[in-house]
């Protein structure tokens, strides 16, 4: 590859990142040789991440719990099972965020993605929907010291709480997925659910104290709900949607961003002479976007849709774009990139980047290879400004944190060795279970994430200058 090619593919991530506006490039032939390279390839050709992964023990228990690049090491902290204010911490690890600081502790908020209706945790000011064992546990992480504390129950009563985001003003917007319709009894998947009395389907403002109730936000709709980021400049809430058909990207317009509950207005994002965005879209390619109106944002059902389908049926019929499966969502600058899970010709996932200053959208990158990329879904802006992202894939493979470096190279930086035998309480082989809720620390020192079963969040650091990240 020439440097003026190599110097191009570099600026069009600088630009995604915030770093630079800029027109679009014609990136479709460079990127989709990022799609098939092999894993080998990945981790050790022409000095790619960060080299070869091999197993590590962790600090806490001594099991060697990942694979990790030379020279890195990590702990585990707030597994499934272990005690926190009011009760013991619950499973199902998922979306996570840093929304506060104060010297070198930072505070954490970590979903729960729990279906059932065993009953809520926490104090009952948090809970929404008492059976629902849905829900978030804050904790609070000391930089200098490594060690986690304060695990306290934030938000509870709640429904297949998934991934989210943080906000300006430090709290966290935690996304139900899971939609319930109390008039008919029945959640999304048709299931007869007597117990629960509240609809369900929302996004609610979780504050980190514990002590704060809970704020329902009723104006980002009823749906298959999943990522949130939310830009700082305007107050304007992005929105992700991992619906059963055609799904959307939408924003939430709020009349007062200091308080998302008060109602706002919800939109789609419609891309220029692209209804269908879910295959036949070239890397690179760059599309022009405006916004349509949902008019009943918690509508769940029209005429003999699924429940829950509704709110994007509003969108699509006015021209709104459809995708395959949005999952993560992040901002950083002024780009926001999202994840499609599926999709994609190869349909294993791609990564699009939106412009909200300049109205534009524009695929990054698509999976061409389960070795490249295999079912994308939390994703992070790297401290160096490259992009961190969670597998969460069926195939078979061990899950991974991958990478992609400034040249748009994806390679392998973390990979789960989780096979367990009584310890902690756990028997089972848990390698293809997906990571979640990846994040870095303020100071950029500490990687966090969340194996989801068995259940732990994970803080790795090491050597982060040798590499992209």
């Amino acid at each position: 590859m020439s440097d003026a090619l190599r110097d191009a593919r570099r600026d069009f991530l600088r630009r995604g990142a915030g770093l630079g506006l800029g027109a679009s490039l014609p990136l479709a032939s460079l990127f989709g040789l990022a799609g098939c390279r092999t894993r080998p390839a990945l981790q050790v050709a022409n000095g790619i991440g960060y080299g070869p992964l091999r197993p590590v023990a962790d600090e806490t228990t001594g099991l060697e719990l990942l694979r990790l690049p030379e020279g890195f090491r990590y702990r585990t902290f707030g597994w499934t099972g272990e005690s926190m204010r009011g009760g013991v911490i619950p499973a199902a690890h998922d979306g996570m965020g840093v929304v506060a600081q104060e010297g070198s502790r930072c505070t954490l908020i970590r979903n729960h993605e729990i279906t059932t209706s065993v009953g809520a945790f926490g104090d009952a000011s948090l809970h929404y929907d008492a059976p629902a064992a849905g829900g978030c546990v804050a904790f609070d992480f000391d930089m200098a010291s490594g060690e986690a504390s304060g695990f306290r129950a934030v938000l509870a009563g709640t429904l297949q709480n998934c991934a989210g985001g943080t906000t300006p003003r430090g709290s966290w917007l935690s996304c139900e997925e899971m939609t319930f319709d109390p008039a008919s009894g029945l959640d999304d998947k048709g299931r007869r659910r007597p117990e629960l009395s509240k609809t369900h389907g929302y996004v609610f403002e979780v504050f980190p104290d514990g002590t704060r109730a809970p704020e329902r936000i009723p104006g980002m709709g009823l749906f298959k709900h999943e990522a949130a980021a939310t830009d700082p400049r305007t107050g304007i809430v992005y929105l992700t949607e991992d619906g059963r058909g055609p799904s959307g990207f939408y924003r939430y317009l709020p009349v007062d961003p200091a308080r998302l509950s008060a109602g706002g207005a919800l939109q789609m994002l419609a891309a220029k002479g692209r209804p269908d965005l879910l295959t036949g879209v070239a890397v690179g390619a760059r599309f022009d976007v405006h916004w349509v109106p949902i008019e009943a944002p918690e509508r769940l059902r029209a005429d003999s849709e699924l429940q829950g389908a509704a709110v994007a049926g509003q969108g699509l019929a006015l021209g709104g774009s459809g995708f395959a499966r949005l999952e993560g969502c992040y901002l950083h600058g002024d780009a926001i990139f999202f994840t499609s899970t599926s999709g994609g010709d190869f349909g294993h996932g791609q990564i699009w980047i939106y412009r909200p200053r300049e109205e534009t959208l524009t695929l990054l990158f698509e999976a061409r290879s389960l070795d490249a990329l295999d079912y994308p879904d939390n994703l992070c802006v790297t401290p160096r400004g490259a992009l961190l992202i969670n597998e969460d894939n069926d195939a078979g493979n061990p899950q991974r944190m991958v990478g992609m470096d400034m040249d748009g190279r994806t390679f392998a930086f973390a990979e789960s060795h989780v096979v367990m035998a009584g310890e902690r309480g756990f028997t089972g082989d848990f390698r293809f279970e997906e990571w979640c809720g990846v994040c870095f620390s303020p100071d950029g020192r500490w990687l966090f994430a969340n194996c989801y079963t068995p259940g732990f969040t994970v803080a790795i650091t090491g050597p982060w200058e040798n590499g992209p990240l």
